[in-house]
């Protein structure tokens, strides 16, 4: 790849070669190169700026999972060695709870996912946006995403979740491609989200698996449509905006998509964040789809609960 070391035979064996580098191998100097010099990691949780704070970051995770493992189960990409790729990668972690910010150590073994979409460009990630389930996180040491958020407004973290009003505009402006299976992920994202609901026998296998926030792993279009049906009715006025698509064939693979998106707008309905509140909420995820000869077989999809619930919280004053 122009511009790339040549050790690195594509985008995929960068992304996969560089996660492992820096988290297992333990090489963080490594950020100095990897990283720009003023990325912009967007997380749920509101922007870092600066490979400095990268650093940081890395090094309070692996302090808090010192064992952790990130098993990159895909890489979803477009754009091309002249104006830079947008790489979407989808991470399953395993580790070891050793205490940080989710509270003092307890050894409990945790399973959870991350999706991390990043701009690379001549050897470098110069923008990024990063979802973990850290709902999962909480699940797995026992609390809820509600629990987790009140847990931190209460130690002083009060500072307010990413909203549209708050982000910052980085060197990536794109959209992503206008490739076949990415239109169709986007289309029928787009019906959910109108409320038509039975698109989803339509166009998902019936042995469809989920992967979903809290570390749920469901099957099925009944459980398909318990989570599409409780997220919108919890925000029914709320505007659905995709933010990036990008659709890809490759060889060995199934049909896939990446597409992250967000609802923003008043919680003003029951559902999966309970009765409504009437506060201004913003939800920021991300899907990764895969096609089969009977519709989508396999689908990720994940955001930020606590962010959510902490956006809740701090409005209401509920956490108090």
């Amino acid at each position: 790849m122009q511009g790339f070391d040549p050790q690195f035979e594509d985008l995929t064996d960068y992304i996969l070669k560089c996660t492992a580098m820096i988290w297992e191998g333990r090489d963080i100097a490594a950020l100095n190169w990897h990283y720009g010099d003023d990325l912009l990691v967007r997380t749920p949780a509101g922007i870092s700026r600066g490979n400095e704070a990268g650093k940081a970051n890395t090094m309070a995770t692996l302090v808090e999972f010192p064992d952790r493992q990130l098993l990159g189960e895909d890489v979803i990409w477009s754009g091309d060695e002249k104006a830079g790729f947008l790489s979407s990668h989808r991470i399953v972690s395993t580790a070891t709870h050793r205490g940080g910010a989710f509270g003092p150590a307890t050894g409990a073994k945790l399973t959870f996912r991350t999706i991390a979409d990043t701009f690379c460009r001549e050897n470098r990630v110069w923008d990024e946006w990063l979802i973990r389930d850290n709902a999962a996180i909480a699940v797995g040491l026992g609390h809820s995403a509600q629990d987790a958020a009140r847990a931190q407004i209460l130690a002083g973290q009060t500072e307010m979740p990413l909203t549209p009003a708050t982000d910052i505009e980085g060197p990536y402006t794109g959209r992503g491609n206008n490739e076949e299976w990415g239109r169709r992920h986007g289309a029928l994202l787009r019906r959910i989200m109108d409320a038509d609901f039975a698109a989803i026998p339509k166009t998902y296998d019936r042995a469809c698996h989920l992967s979903l926030p809290g570390g749920q792993d469901v099957h099925g279009w009944e459980a398909t449509d318990a989570f599409w049906i409780g997220l919108r009715s919890a925000f029914p006025s709320a505007t659905f905006q995709i933010d990036h698509q990008i659709g890809r064939h490759d060889p060995l693979l199934p049909p896939r998509s990446a597409i992250r998106w967000s609802l923003t707008g008043t919680h003003d309905g029951w559902g999966r964040f309970g009765p409504p509140t009437g506060t201004h909420v913003h939800v920021m995820a991300v899907s990764h789809v895969e096609f089969g000869p009977r519709g989508i077989r396999r689908e990720t999809t994940l955001f930020d609960e606590i962010a959510i619930w902490k956006q809740i919280l701090l409005q209401t004053g509920a956490a108090a």
